[in-house]
């Protein structure tokens, strides 16, 4: 990771397509495979997740980007891993992936606590409102059926061992919150990540945040 770091990333420009691979998730693989050591912005990704089919942009793709982080291993880095990317630029600086290993995961038992404590769903808490989505559910937000997942309650880089046979140290999230929490704010800068909320905001809120630069732009 480190020596990745070290390595010059090359411009962005032009890139391969369209992605017809069968899951967003393969598609935006694809991308990155095909692109190791340059820089994609956000357009170039959401470009290369649509349906091939509908040729519309599934909102859930940066939620499918993270799995091949935290899933398959690869390392994609972002403006919060080196100085010379900008918000919304991303960077596989290899292809190989990271054999997953150290960190703390979950009892069973524990799980089956915090399933039992969340009635099988999110426990994702906004401004007194809970998510409530349950296991199988499909997401109207996110898209896709809802995936239940252990969280840790307190971040990870804070308390990396939280005991894994105490349910209180854990919260079950599905998988947009996962990444939403995770996305929302940056602990060792102390900034907001304001892409990743109106991303994670339904059609009807993002088209009043666009109304209203259009409006402060005068545009």
């Amino acid at each position: 990771m480190d020596e990745a770091k070290k390595q010059p990333a090359k411009e962005h420009g032009s890139v391969k397509g369209p992605y017809t691979q069968s899951s967003v998730r393969s598609r935006i693989e694809a991308l990155f495979l095909d692109n190791v050591g340059r820089v994609l912005t956000r357009e170039q990704i959401m470009a290369a997740a649509k349906d091939p089919k509908t040729g519309r942009t599934p909102e859930n793709w940066h939620q499918r980007m993270s799995e091949l982080r935290t899933d398959a291993g690869y390392t994609i880095q972002s403006w919060r891993d080196r100085e010379d990317l900008r918000i919304s630029e991303y960077l596989m600086p290899t292809a190989k992936k990271r054999q997953s290993g150290k960190r703390m995961k979950i009892g069973g038992r524990a799980w089956k606590e915090v399933l039992k404590r969340a009635t099988d769903a999110c426990e994702w808490t906004d401004g007194g409102v809970r998510c409530g989505l349950k296991e199988g559910e499909s997401d109207p937000i996110g898209g896709g059926r809802v995936h239940l997942t252990p969280d840790h309650k307190r971040p990870h880089s804070v308390d990396p061992l939280a005991d894994p046979n105490d349910p209180n140290a854990w919260q079950a999230l599905c998988g947009r919150h996962q990444v939403l929490k995770k996305n929302f704010w940056d602990h060792t800068t102390g900034k907001l990540n304001v892409h990743a909320i109106v991303q994670a905001a339904p059609e009807r809120v993002k088209r009043e945040v666009y109304a209203f630069l259009k409006d402060y732009f005068h545009q």
